[in-house]
């Protein structure tokens, strides 16, 4: 998911040109491995790939260049990405790196007519093409640079975003500087707590949305989830009300914010044969039945899993624990009211 970061002005702009160029770098490395035949060494990566630029006769930059990729190599992996390492020939001294297809690529999914019509809805209301530029100058790149590209490895690789309701009226406030208060729902508390906040700016870690700015009431730096906003956000400030901090980090204010992921919860699906790939390489436990493969998948955030398991459709059936069994129905829930609610707008055409 692109993490992109909405800020006023200063040092905090380039923020944004930070993350948003380390989510088009991890593009390019996909569509980079995913396009060769071969093996790809570092050296070789860093001279194709859009982000990895460097002096490698600079001892110093030669060793960020060799940090960045090393970080980006674990996200990858950590996303169920099959990064493979090897080399072309045996008399190659340096390893090299690219993506299995088999392992990546999903395997054919029947669709019903009905499922085919839901799923054309839903990627034409969630589609996001910000990266699709990124992508054919990393090709453009690729092959300019001599390297063997199949042009077939990336047919259907489109980005997408989806975000929190509210998303937009937070990046427009923290872009005019204007005041804003909402409500706010903690997990150990039953009611929604009134927040009055200046943001700074929003941004994406791990998946999840959070806005970063002063909260007035506390006097404090906070930074809030935006899953957990109850109701709308409403504008209270007049624009230009407020300045934020020069030089202010928001990305590593989340991370200290919010902590190591801890993956302790686990959840046993039941999945079609040959089907979810995706989970099987993720899953720490597999084990065939006659009606069924049983899955066993580690877990941080219950809302997290049950939109990842909600994508694969009637291939997945969680056993396992209830909560997560309960969000699943929930999501599956939502998405018929908003199908539905589509088809009569539609009608009424």
């Amino acid at each position: 998911m692109p993490a992109w970061v909405h800020v006023p002005g200063g040092r905090a702009a380039s923020v944004y040109r930070v993350s948003r160029t380390r989510t088009e770098r991890l593009v390019n490395l996909v569509i980079c491995l995913l396009s060769t035949r071969r093996f790809l060494t570092a050296a070789q990566i860093a001279a194709t790939v859009p982000g990895y630029e460097h002096d490698p006769e600079d001892a110093r930059d030669h060793e960020a260049f060799q940090r960045k990729f090393e970080r980006d190599k674990a996200e990858l992996r950590e996303l169920g990405v099959p990064l493979e390492t090897g080399t072309a020939s045996v008399f190659d001294a340096e390893p090299g790196y690219r993506i299995a297809h088999r392992e990546y690529a999903l395997p054919d999914i029947p669709l019903e007519p009905d499922e085919a019509a839901a799923v054309g809805i839903a990627a034409r209301l969630w589609q996001h093409a910000g990266l699709a530029a990124a992508a054919s100058s990393g090709l453009a790149k690729l092959r300019a640079a001599g390297v063997d590209v199949d042009p077939q490895a990336t047919l259907g690789l489109e980005p997408m975003v989806t975000v929190d309701p509210a998303f937009a009226p937070l990046t427009a406030a923290a872009r005019d500087r204007r005041e804003v208060v909402f409500d706010y729902r903690v997990p150990d508390r039953d009611e929604p707590n009134r927040r009055r906040l200046q943001p700074w700016g929003v941004v994406c870690w791990r998946g999840r949305w959070y806005v970063v700015g002063h909260d007035l009431d506390r006097a404090a730096t906070r930074c809030f989830r935006l899953s957990r906003v109850v109701g709308a956000v409403r504008v209270t400030g007049a624009p230009g009300g407020y300045e934020p901090p020069a030089g202010v980090d928001l990305i590593s204010h989340v991370a200290r914010w919010s902590g190591p992921v801890e993956r302790t919860g686990r959840a046993t699906v039941l999945a079609v044969p040959g089907r979810a790939a995706g989970l099987r390489r993720w899953a720490v436990g597999v084990t065939a039945g006659p009606d069924g493969d049983r899955l066993v998948l580690p877990y941080a955030d219950v809302d997290v899993l049950a939109g990842q398991l909600v994508g694969y459709g009637p291939d997945v059936r969680v056993l396992d624990p209830p909560e997560v069994r309960e969000a699943v129905i929930q999501r599956l829930k939502e998405i018929a009211a908003r199908h539905d609610d589509l088809a009569v707008a539609g009608g009424a055409r």
